[in-house]
């Protein structure tokens, strides 16, 4: 494979372990290989004007992500280890992050917008700003409803009884924001998609590692609770701009079941046994009364059986090579 040079004339060059930059980029990948090179250029004219460093982060891709990634020789590319998931790659990337002033996670699938890096660091500078968020934009170039509130049994009621409709309800009915005038000026959010998000360095040490647990979906939900609880705010910056071309992650029954699993999963973290069985019954609730729906019918019948949630996707390491094993004494 032709290795990349890591820049030209028009483009700059990220920066390696061991020197201190302004921004880490962070990019945990699955099965990315065409999605990252398409966002490393694009990173790259973003690196004439700030020191950047690339970490990805690949979680065991069967596609030969890892070798595209390394293909470009100033970018640092690790396997995880296994199909960590997205918090577990986090994780994993944060070690070769090193002495950075930020640390800005995407989604592979992603293309950032001229400026927009410049215009998430101004927001992160003011004081008591810990995470900002961007515009995010579709493969079409429609804005995304990106933004969301924290999650509560009220909210939750209303999304079940109303779904995407009726985007001037009031805030207590809705978790996501669905209002566009709320997407054309720069204020302060619950939390957002985790598709893009720049951390300060500060938040980051505060706040601590990803949680784990949740594989894939509602890691960035209790992110965002935990940087707010260590005092640290989360702003939207509408003027940075980030093109989405989505599915990144993949689509499939199995992660729409996770994604409703975990929703309860992060509401129990944070909650009594009462309130998250009131929160666990408006879920049911909500695709039971779209069950004519075969999607919703499985993630209903996944919803009310808890017991089946250890079947869905989680965290998995590759094992060690066999003669690694007998070498160490373990039986293979």
């Amino acid at each position: 494979m032709k290795k990349s040079d890591g820049g030209s004339s028009t483009t700059g060059r990220f920066i390696g372990p061991g020197e201190p930059v302004d921004i880490a980029v962070i990019v945990v990948t699955y099965r990315s290989a065409a999605h990252i090179e398409r966002l490393i250029p694009s990173l790259r004219r973003e690196a004439g004007t700030h020191r950047m460093r690339v970490v990805v982060a690949d979680n065991d891709s069967p596609d030969g992500t890892l070798e595209v990634a390394r293909a470009h020789r100033d970018v640092v590319a690790m396997p995880t280890g296994g199909n960590l998931g997205y918090a577990g790659g986090i994780n994993v990337a944060m070690a070769a992050v090193g002495d950075a002033d930020a640390i800005l996670v995407l989604n592979p699938d992603m293309v950032v917008v001229p400026g927009a890096i410049a215009a998430m660091r101004a927001r992160l500078s003011q004081p008591g700003v810990g995470i900002v968020v961007p515009t995010i934009l579709d493969g079409e170039g429609a804005r995304t409803r990106s933004l969301r509130r924290e999650p509560s049994v009220m909210r939750s009621v209303g999304d079940a009884v109303f779904g995407g409709r009726f985007h001037r309800r009031p805030g207590v009915f809705a978790e996501t924001v669905l209002r566009s005038a709320e997407y054309t000026t720069a204020h302060r959010v619950d939390w957002a998609t985790g598709a893009a998000l720049l951390i300060s360095r500060e938040t980051a040490g505060a706040v601590g590692d990803w949680d784990e647990r949740y594989f894939l979906y509602s890691e960035e939900t209790d992110y965002f609770r935990r940087a707010r609880e260590a005092g640290y705010a989360a702003w939207f910056e509408p003027t940075a701009v980030v093109r989405h071309s989505e599915g990144g992650s993949g689509v499939s029954v199995d992660l729409d079941r996770l994604l409703a699993v975990n929703r309860i999963r992060y509401y129990a973290k944070h909650h009594g046994r009462f309130a998250t069985t009131t929160f666990l019954g408006v879920a049911v609730l909500n695709h039971l009364v779209r069950s004519a729906d075969p999607g919703h019918r499985a993630i209903l019948r996944t919803v009310a059986t808890p017991h089946s949630w250890s079947a869905l996707p989680r965290a998995s390491r590759t094992p060690a090579p066999r003669v690694a094993r007998e070498a160490e004494g373990t039986p293979a």
